[in-house]
């Protein structure tokens, strides 16, 4: 088997390839944090701080809906440890605060919402437990299996738990956990076989940034070994984020021939951007004017679901409980926006030769392409170019990398009545899912 050949036999598994189809989902970042204006607080605040006024897991899936997001996901425990159900694990949980008189169950109410909204529900659950006094010592691991058996058997089908790598055990004064990860995956794989381990994970990359940014070319196929899945298996993930192998998260390619040829094993790790429609991950009153922009959506929606990665954007409820008015606001607008962006269709004909595709359809404009590789093909695609032929002189309307899963190609708006999608450089021979072109409003 030569190198190309190795390369396009590494495909997607069944886990993997349900959330890419996902494509865009939610993150609600929502807990102690929120009420006490703090990013990561440290675990001795008082479950009485937190009393969400009109909390509603509706109004949050309305909003994802309406941005046509497939799914959200929320921090059920974050650094701090508080839980925000009703677990048997710990009392620094939700069941010791006033709201519902202890008796509510924000991850059980979110599940009944997502199945009423037709969305997909998955979970955060951090490793590092500043609360758990267990945190440090050899029966941590219990502890937190503990929770994840109580997370993936108590609140129907997940599809994904999102295990973040942020730990800073030192600001404690505790040692270093060893996390064993490899037994959170067993569990997770025996009790939700069909639920992605996400970031910290064998399934989905983290893209290596929390701006909204991709690269230039988002390969899917990587080598096996240089990412470690990511995890920190090896103690804990710390602030010089050493891997192994000489490329990590932060490198801008990270699977080209010219990379992959030092490699001998390879693996389908597609990214994920994970992004905050705020400067912050929780709400913070003093950012209610530094919600970011339709026009920065837009962009972050282009370079990352629009890039062969899938979006996780950020959106997170106030001390209501609910989607603060100036996010809502400007969600409204987006979601308007992207109605604009993909407001046509065209109907198209088809013709192949070699590896040129060639449509043709009524004259008309066209702004936009969305092509989608046959993943189950691999990813094969290295270099593209979109072109249209005008009164007999062909012209180039956008010049492109990688495709993978999903690929939206945008460029200034044009008249005419066909194009030209041709293949410039390929992994053996193309397999072209679909190709659609649009028209914005």
């Amino acid at each position: 088997m030569d190198n190309l050949e190795k390369y396009v036999s590494v495909v997607p598994n069944k886990v993997q390839k349900n959330i890419e189809e996902m494509g865009f989902y939610l993150f609600i970042h929502f807990g102690m944090n929120t009420f006490i204006g703090k990013e990561w607080s440290n675990g001795t605040y008082s479950p009485t701080l937190f009393n969400p006024t009109n909390l509603s897991t509706d109004d949050w899936c309305e909003v994802a809906k309406s941005i046509g997001a497939k799914g959200i996901i929320l921090t059920a425990k974050h650094h701090d440890g508080f839980c925000l159900w009703q677990t048997n694990t710990t009392e620094y949980s939700i069941k010791n605060s006033p709201y519902q008189n202890g008796k509510g169950d924000i991850v059980k109410s979110l599940e009944k919402s997502c199945k009423k909204y037709g969305l997909k529900m998955g979970l955060y659950l951090s490793p590092w437990d500043r609360n758990s006094k267990y945190y440090g010592t050899d029966k941590y691991d219990d502890f937190y299996c503990s929770q994840l058996k109580e997370l993936l058997t108590n609140y129907g089908e997940l599809f994904t738990i999102w295990l973040d790598g942020a730990c800073g055990a030192n600001l404690d004064g505790k040692p270093k956990q060893k996390y064993d990860f490899k037994r959170y995956y067993t569990l997770i794989r025996e009790l939700q076989p069909n639920c992605s381990i996400s970031n910290c994970g064998p399934d989905v990359r983290w893209v290596g940034n929390e701006a909204g940014k991709s690269r230039k070319s988002e390969w899917s196929v990587v080598p096996k070994y240089a990412f470690s899945e990511q995890t920190i298996m090896d103690n804990s993930q710390q602030a010089d984020k050493k891997f192994k192998g000489n490329i990590n998260n932060m490198s801008e390619d990270i699977g080209s021939r010219e990379v992959l040829k030092n490699y001998d094993e390879f693996a389908w790790y597609p990214a994920e951007v994970d992004v905050s429609i705020r400067p912050g991950w929780f709400y913070h009153k003093w950012q209610d004017y530094c919600v970011k922009s339709v026009e920065k959506l837009l962009h972050i929606f282009y370079h990352s679901y629009g890039n062969n990665c899938m979006l996780l954007l950020n959106i997170p409820p106030d001390k209501t409980g609910t989607i603060n008015k100036h996010d809502k606001t400007v969600l409204s607008k987006f979601a308007d926006r992207l109605r604009k962006e993909f407001y046509n269709k065209i109907d198209t004909k088809c013709n192949v030769r070699n590896n040129e595709f060639v449509y043709t359809f009524d004259k008309t404009n066209i702004d936009k392409v969305v092509i989608v590789e046959d993943i189950d093909y691999s990813q094969r695609v290295e270099n593209f170019t979109l072109l249209t032929n005008v009164n007999g002189k062909l012209v180039e309307l956008f010049k492109g990398t990688t495709i993978g899963h999903k690929k939206i190609a945008t460029f200034s708006k044009v008249n005419t009545d066909n194009l030209i999608f041709r293949i410039d450089s390929c992994r053996l021979e193309p397999h072209i899912k679909y190709l659609d072109i649009y028209s914005s409003k």
